[in-house]
């Protein structure tokens, strides 16, 4: 990329998003949202024809729907600068991400992965060192962190105000999966069921992944063991869908993750407490503008998302985009992580130096520690909930 003010849209390529996918059409909203990007060319399924008969849905002419991520990525870069695409969303099922991502970053391009980042922690970590070696950005969308309540939660926790954390609670639970719904060909449990394309965990590597990332980039707590005990409650089902997992941080502090899929009537409730010595909080994705901040003998706070409050800090009132009481959720926290990630890759065409590890946004050192999450909660399941270690060489802080 040529050094200078980059005075255009963010040129983007979408590996997945076909017709019948959930997330891809989620990056693609979320990527345009703010009018710094633009869907220019997409393989969107691996069936060429699907691919080719996704395209109208994004916009994109037929000459740049591929048949496959290799053709996109070896076509793109023949063209001009300015005209190809300048970063790739990997939006496809687990076991073909590392594939899709190591090309893209072969290729010169940015990458926005969707998470978990490959299908197992030797993949991380080969990825990660190639995108160490390489001077692109490599964004990793664990959307959560993107809620303008969780990044007011992490500046008020790494700035002090909670005091020392020594507990944090991160649950995830849904109940989708309560009855064996892979079973009827429904896609999106199909692949997540499915130990070929999902990996060795199912539940915990779908969503438990979420609830502690959410934990790390809220407080900062560095992991070192971890024990768990993962379930299969439903009859037949290749893949965990109930777990809880307790882990030793730095310093003495203890966290649980607690996810299910089979818990009847709920539906993406990602919730967390943390508890520090001045202080504790407490935050739920379902009611996402509100943060509840408690401390004894005091009443009790209710934190509402108001980009005009004194009380939001800086971190707290830049994710925001509406005024105080229009709900803002899952597809704005969505594109807070492309936002900043946005603002990494125009530095970095403008020629100025980014952030590799302790970055707004989730990246691929994120990525490899979440695979080391769920690597390490597998193996301790199977051995009865014996620790393990859960340190990461190139861990945020």
């Amino acid at each position: 990329m040529t050094n200078g003010p980059l005075n255009r849209k963010l040129k983007m390529g979408l590996v997945g998003g076909g017709q019948g996918s959930f997330i891809g059409k989620v990056h693609s909203i979320a990527a345009c949202l703010d009018n710094r990007a633009e869907v220019v060319a997409g393989a969107f399924s691996s069936n060429p024809e699907r691919s080719k008969a996704s395209a109208p849905d994004y916009d994109v002419p037929a000459n740049r729907a591929y048949a496959s991520y290799s053709e996109m990525f070896e076509r793109e870069k023949a063209l001009p600068e300015g005209e190809r695409i300048d970063f790739v969303s990997v939006t496809t099922p687990n076991h073909t991400h590392f594939e899709i991502a190591k090309a893209a970053v072969d290729a010169g391009f940015h990458v926005v992965c969707d998470k978990p980042m490959t299908f197992d922690l030797a993949q991380a970590e080969e990825l990660a060192t190639l995108v160490d070696q390489s001077d692109g950005v490599f964004a990793l969308t664990h959307n959560y962190t993107g809620y303008p309540l969780v990044r007011q939660a992490r500046e008020m926790i790494l700035g002090g105000e909670l005091g020392e954390i020594q507990a944090v609670r991160a649950n995830y639970i849904q109940g989708w999966l309560r009855t064996k719904l892979e079973d009827s060909d429904q896609k999106q449990a199909a692949w997540r069921t499915d130990p070929t394309k999902s990996g060795a965990a199912g539940c915990f590597g779908d969503i438990a992944t979420h609830a502690y990332n959410l934990g790390r980039y809220m407080t900062g707590l560095l992991p070192e063991e971890i024990s768990c005990h993962l379930r299969t409650f439903e009859p037949g089902r290749k893949l965990d869908d109930y777990g809880t997992a307790i882990i030793k941080y730095a310093g003495g502090g203890l966290g649980t993750v607690t996810a299910s899929q089979i818990s009847h009537g709920r539906e993406n409730d990602v919730s967390i407490e943390i508890d520090g010595t001045k202080g504790a909080l407490q935050w739920r994705q379902e009611e996402p503008n509100v943060m509840i901040v408690r401390c004894n003998g005091q009443p009790h706070k209710m934190y509402t998302r108001d980009p005009n409050a004194p009380y939001m800090n800086a971190s707290g009132q830049g994710a925001c985009r509406l005024p105080s009481g229009h709900p803002e959720a899952f597809f704005e926290a969505f594109a807070n992580i492309y936002t900043s990630a946005f603002d990494a890759m125009i530095a970095h065409a403008e020629g100025t130096p980014v952030e590799r590890v302790d970055t707004v946004y989730p990246n691929v050192h994120d990525g490899v520690e979440g695979m080391m999450f769920i690597q390490q909660a597998v193996e301790s399941s199977k051995q009865n909930g014996t620790w393990l270690p859960m340190k990461c060489d190139r861990a945020r802080r």
